[in-house]
């Protein structure tokens, strides 16, 4: 395959919308925590933007390409539909991606910095590898897949040298129970073709209407953990307001009509953006107090 050809795969595979998800919480994490503005939270960022987002969601469309070759929702933003073809090239260029940046925060860092990077790291490649497949084990699919997002933060906080105060720790906790409700109320959506398909998820072991209120809970619950940090941080609290909007309509979907989720989804990732500005804005005055 020619090289342009390959490298709009591997562009799409990493999924460039979701770029800021994991590159934005180490940043915030690093800056909060005092590493200032240094090629270290360059060289994190960097990392965090594009290889891990590779490896990721590159791991996942390949081990994931039967499933979503009859998934109507895959082959554009929400997952790239990757010929079989390429699937190798896909693997060992997620690794090539991740090693050079992997071995100097190694070296940057110290054994507490490791631990978080492997278990980031651990998570990325048991979310979708044969074997471990923690995709396909309902509820740990969701606790993984905030570990992906939660991950990059913790290891900010902790390469930076930071406290474990109440506030970090108060932030850090509401935002692994939205990531939790995020990634269950995406699996909504899938409830059809992942049954048909015999993939196992949260949503098809609870179902889609438990589903999608277990995600109201948790967002619930992270805007009242968020209530108890002291000003301005409990100003983001009222921002999980609009995920309980948008996933309201369907608290009593069936599961033969849990594809009409897939509206709340899309405007799921525009929210992220408008809430990510709002949250940049509270950390500015953070940083500024």
């Amino acid at each position: 395959m020619a090289g342009s050809a390959l490298a709009r795969r591997l562009l799409a595979a990493s999924r460039p919308l979701s770029w800021v998800n994991t590159a934005y919480p180490f940043a915030a994490a690093y800056l909060l925590a005092g590493g200032g503005v240094t090629w270290v939270l360059a060289l994190g960022t960097a990392f965090f933007l594009v290889p891990y987002n590779l490896a990721m969601y590159g791991i996942n469309d390949v081990f994931d390409y039967a499933s979503d070759a009859a998934n109507p929702r895959k082959g554009g933003v929400e997952g790239a539909l990757l010929e079989p073809g390429v699937h190798r090239q896909v693997l060992v260029a997620a690794v090539a991606a991740c090693v050079p940046f992997v071995a100097v925060l190694v070296a940057l860092g110290g054994p507490a910095s490791w631990a978080v990077l492997a278990v980031s790291l651990l998570a990325v490649a048991a979310y979708s590898v044969p074997g471990l497949r923690f995709k396909e084990r309902p509820v740990l699919d969701s606790r993984t897949s905030s570990t992906h997002f939660t991950g990059p933060a913790v290891y900010g906080l902790v390469l930076a040298g930071g406290v474990w105060s109440r506030p970090a720790v108060l932030a850090l906790v509401a935002f692994f129970l939205w990531g939790v409700a995020a990634q269950a109320f995406g699996a909504v959506q899938d409830v059809v073709p992942d049954r048909q398909a015999g993939l196992a998820s949260v949503a098809t072991a609870l179902g889609a209407a438990r589903t999608v209120r277990l995600a109201l809970t948790l967002w619930a619950a992270a805007g009242v953990l968020l209530l108890a940090e002291p000003f301005p941080g409990l100003l983001a609290a009222p921002l999980v307001v609009p995920y309980l909007a948008l996933a309201w309509p369907y608290r009593s979907v069936a599961d033969e009509s849990s594809a009409a989720a897939h509206g709340g989804w899309r405007r799921f990732l525009a929210v992220n953006y408008v809430v990510g500005f709002l949250v940049t804005l509270i950390l500015i005055t953070m940083g500024r107090s």
